[in-house]
């Protein structure tokens, strides 16, 4: 089990940096801001492939649902680089239609997520846990949502202003790379802590987190 589980976190850890290298290569391309691969493909490719995946491979499941749900709570950390939405918007490179809800609703997560990694996760009810990763899941759809009303070709949103720099370096890696990486690791905190017919999660050793705790309600 131990030695699947490493061998899918290898392959896992390579499709991550692989991704990461495909959106920076093809945000210098200046694919996105042709609109040869919409930066919305981008962004939604590989949720899609995480989550088929999950269905069809039982030993992926597995090994995803193993994941220390500490460890995925406490790297949503990243969102306090939300304060950027701030800077684009006062420099008006994005409208603050867009910036200030995203900007604001990042920084809420990043900030409260060490704590909800430590404090919730000791919970005897992991029911907080859950709420949490729900409101930053939603956070992040309320973001896209506004982005793309805000878009160029959508522009409903903005004052004149759209969110065509989010098409291009360095602004681009958010929501091609960090968007999607934090979709997923609230996906698979919010099935974990949903799933019928077991006890509340068992968070297992993984190479990342190596302690172990269990939650039980």
């Amino acid at each position: 089990m131990q030695s699947r589980n490493r061998r899918y976190g290898s392959l896992i850890f390579a499709l991550i940096v692989g991704w990461l290298i495909f959106v920076i290569s093809a945000a210098k391309l200046l694919v996105f801001k042709d609109g040869r691969v919409p930066a919305g493909f981008a962004a939604l490719s590989p949720i899609v492939i995480f989550v088929l995946w999950s269905l069809i491979s039982p030993g992926f499941s597995k090994c995803i649902f193993s994941l220390d749900m500490r460890t995925l709570t406490f790297l949503q950390a990243w969102r306090v680089a939300g304060f950027v939405w701030f800077v684009a918007a006062a420099y008006r490179i994005l409208p603050g239609a867009f910036a200030l809800p995203a900007g604001w609703g990042d920084l809420v997560v990043g900030f409260s997520a060490p704590l909800a990694a430590i404090y919730l996760t000791k919970l005897e009810s992991p029911r907080g846990l859950l709420v949490w990763q729900i409101l930053g899941f939603l956070d992040l759809i309320m973001a896209v949502a506004l982005g793309v009303l805000a878009s160029p070709r959508i522009h409903l949103i903005g004052n004149g202003f759209t969110t065509a720099a989010l098409t291009v370096l360095p602004l681009s890696i958010i929501p091609t790379f960090g968007v999607p990486l934090a979709l997923i690791f609230h996906i698979v905190c919010i099935a974990n802590l949903s799933r019928s017919g077991q006890p509340w999660v068992n968070i297992v050793e993984h190479p990342v987190a190596p302690h172990s705790v269990s939650i039980t309600g």
